[in-house]
């Protein structure tokens, strides 16, 4: 990707549904231009705008769960698994047997069925692990900072919406639930097939007015239930060694710990689980060498850390919402 490029991906991540005009306005290029950059990237399978749900605002519970799998069999355990719509981010860990996925679970009976009857009655399946997301401390709704550092903090602000996701709450605040209406289903499908899909599009999915489309759109976004996602590639821009950190931390420091950690610009997603490890990080770096430098000088100077399990990622299979394309021959 080249400055063009990474501006234009770090505008979708202020807004992903801001009109190219606005885009190559503060961009300082032409409509044309930023539409053709979108629809390249779009096309290679590099970059996507998806309509996703706020877990946490809906009362939903993120789990990541890790399946071992017996030698050739975790390719078609992870394809399994990213063809269900409510799974995300399933990758190939750990020389390629161990299997890495999160699981939105909208209701108990949904996650026993998958917990409990699915991935136990599958047989190459030789160990299950489910970690409960308690906490986010970056990720969601929140820009991974190594696509979302190309614009001014001014070309920013006059990117963002005023229809954009509610602040999260604080550690001490609790939120209600907010719920979509079943009227939403449509709406919301389209959206997390194409989040820059147009408001005639979603109105003919619908079968309501694009007014309609539009005022919908807001309230949710507004309400916190939903945001516009990007779905890129971290190899275009040059990551080229992604990994998982399972790491322990010493209760009392917890929270001290996973703040810290959110601040790493190495990080995408941060969070404090349940399970043998209390606190989860997804990390990417250029290389193996800067892998190592960064678990030597950053990692290591985390308060009250005691272990730290790194699994590269070999493959992913599945990113925010699409299903990844075979790696061209050669």
């Amino acid at each position: 990707m080249d400055s063009l490029d990474r501006q234009l991906v770090h505008a979708l991540y202020v807004d992903g549904r801001a009109p190219f005009s606005r885009i190559a306005e503060v961009l300082g290029v032409s409509d044309q231009t930023v539409a053709r950059r979108y629809s390249r990237l779009r096309q290679a399978g590099t970059l996507r705008v998806l309509g996703r749900l706020n877990a946490r605002r809906l009362g939903h519970v993120e789990w990541v769960i890790r399946l071992q799998c017996a030698p050739g069999s975790s390719g078609a355990i992870a394809q399994a698994l990213a063809r269900r719509e409510d799974t995300h981010w399933v990758r190939l860990a750990s020389g390629g047997t161990e299997v890495v996925c999160n699981v939105h679970a909208d209701s108990e009976a949904n996650r026993d069925a998958l917990l409990l009857d699915r991935l136990p009655a599958t047989r190459p399946v030789t160990a299950i692990s489910a970690y409960c997301v308690i906490h986010t401390y970056f990720g969601g709704p929140t820009g991974w900072r190594g696509a979302a550092s190309a614009l001014s903090e001014e070309q920013t602000a006059r990117l963002a919406s005023p229809d954009g996701p509610a602040a999260a709450p604080g550690p001490a605040e609790r939120q209600e639930p907010v719920e979509p209406e079943e009227a939403d289903r449509a709406l919301l499908a389209e959206l997390a097939r194409d989040g820059r899909a147009g408001y005639a599009a979603l109105a003919a999915a619908t079968g309501w007015h694009e007014a309609t489309v539009r005022r919908r759109i807001a309230a949710l976004r507004a309400g916190g239930g939903l945001y516009f996602d990007i779905d890129i590639d971290d190899r275009a821009l040059g990551y080229a060694s992604p990994a998982l950190l399972w790491i322990t931390v010493d209760p009392t420091l917890l929270a001290t710990a996973g703040r810290a950690l959110a601040e790493h610009p190495e990080v995408s997603f941060a969070a404090a689980t349940t399970g043998p490890t209390n606190l989860l990080a997804s990390v990417l770096c250029p290389d193996v060498y800067a892998l190592y430098d960064y678990l030597a000088d950053r990692i290591g100077l985390l308060p009250g850390i005691r272990a730290v399990e790194t699994a590269p990622i070999i493959r992913t299979v599945k990113r925010a919402g699409a299903v990844d394309r075979p790696a061209p021959a050669g």
